[in-house]
């Protein structure tokens, strides 16, 4: 059978940043929060390893380190807010989260995840050694809405692919959604040596915040943003990243309700316990071993390990015995930019890609709910990697584009 590879790697983010510092001062300027709740709050932010969030929800725009909007801060464009439409997720002037239902949410995503899926899988084309022409399969992953025709024939139109590329979606895996879509794609080169899949992940979790003082409500608060990774996925050429085993496991059967993802009628509706990160330590070793048997982590040069949490990543790098250098990725990317579920492995890969060396590999991995590991080993293969070549570093794409 062909071996398939990740030849290309392409990432997008919404224009609007919301510093930590920002997010923090906001959610603790809520009205009818506990003591009890601002001191999560402050704690879980401080303690967040966590610069900057993007999300898609303009009305954020212009934050600054206290949480205010600046224009409203300097009471200017007052005219302009005059005739604007009502805010529907946050009311700059009185610095309070509002309460869109699910309808109005989803409404947002149908709206915003197509410019960004579109720009990740531009950037990603761009730098493929195949033309999108070559497309013969579109595999899309989301969590945070629904509708259809969805993202994948919004993709297919959008990049003017052949139409008949096979499209497949994959919906409501949460963070490790990117792994089921991997999988699906080796499995079509291998079927076929001929293929080239187009994998495009996008996740608007920013939709879905809100001021609560459950403390699971409050952790998703603390460490999601939004953005968009896509992966060009074929059996030629010798150069990218090889996919050499994938695997996938559920955690003890008492883990199942520690992490969940649910339909409420003010959004989706997370449960992310305190008891993850532990779980995680104790069933991690065991989830990665089917991957290359008998081997000592150590060895293993990259690694690409979701970015669920600052403890999630504490506790595997302490489990797995791995180096501060080897973490640095996947630190860099919740520093930057938080968790955005199923994209941010992308996002690691793409920066490991910068430096890793041909014959180098990577263990991948992420989480999501059952509790599952989602797993992958890769060997980086050619060209010179000093010469990026087909995997051109990060492209930050503003997200305004339109399909």
């Amino acid at each position: 059978m062909a071996d398939a590879r990740i030849v290309a790697i392409g990432t997008a983010v919404p224009p609007v940043v919301v510093p930590q510092r920002a997010a923090r001062d906001i959610l603790l300027a809520q009205p009818g929060l506990g003591r009890v709740a601002q001191r999560l709050i402050g704690a879980a932010m401080d303690g967040s390893a966590i610069d900057a969030r993007r999300t898609v929800i303009a009305e954020f725009a212009g934050l600054d380190g206290a949480g205010r909007a600046e224009a409203a801060l300097a009471g200017t464009r007052a005219a302009d807010a005059a005739s604007a439409p009502p805010p529907v997720f946050f009311d700059a002037a009185t610095r309070r989260m509002l309460r869109p239902t699910t309808g109005q949410r989803n409404a947002e995503y149908v709206r915003q995840s197509v410019p960004l899926a579109l720009d990740a899988a531009r950037a990603a084309l761009a730098s493929a050694p195949v033309p999108a022409s070559a497309i013969t399969h579109v595999i899309t992953v989301s969590c945070t809405g629904f509708f259809a025709p969805g993202l994948d024939v919004a993709l297919v139109r959008g990049l003017g692919l052949r139409p008949d590329a096979q499209r497949l979606s994959i919906g409501f895996m949460g963070c490790h959604g990117a792994f089921p879509a991997l999988r699906a794609a080796v499995d079509a080169c291998r079927a076929d040596p001929a293929a080239v899949v187009l994998v495009v992940c996008v996740e608007l979790c920013t939709l879905h915040l809100r001021s609560s003082e459950d403390p699971d409500q409050i952790v998703s608060g603390t460490v999601f943003g939004d953005g968009a990774a896509a992966a060009v996925v074929a059996a030629h050429p010798r150069a990218g990243l090889r996919i050499d085993a994938l695997h996938s496991q559920l955690a003890g059967s008492q883990s199942a309700g520690d992490l969940t993802w649910a339909i409420g009628d003010q959004g989706f509706d997370l449960v992310l316990s305190s008891y993850v990160p532990k779980l995680l330590e104790h069933e991690i070793g065991a989830a990665l071993a089917p991957l290359d048997p008998g081997r000592s982590w150590s060895e293993i040069e990259n690694w690409a390990i979701h970015p669920g949490g600052r403890a999630i990543l504490d506790r595997t790098q302490e489990a797995l015995g791995l180096a501060d250098e080897q973490l640095a990725p996947s630190r860099a990317v919740l520093r930057e930019y938080g968790n955005m579920s199923s994209p941010t492995v992308l996002f690691v890969l793409e920066r490991i890609l910068r430096t890793a060396r041909a014959g180098e590999r990577v263990v991948a991995t992420a989480f999501g709910p059952g509790v599952t590991v989602e797993s992958a080993l890769m060997t980086v293969e050619g060209p010179d990697r000093e010469r990026p070549g087909a995997l051109r570093p990060e492209a930050e794409r503003a997200g305004s584009g339109t399909p």
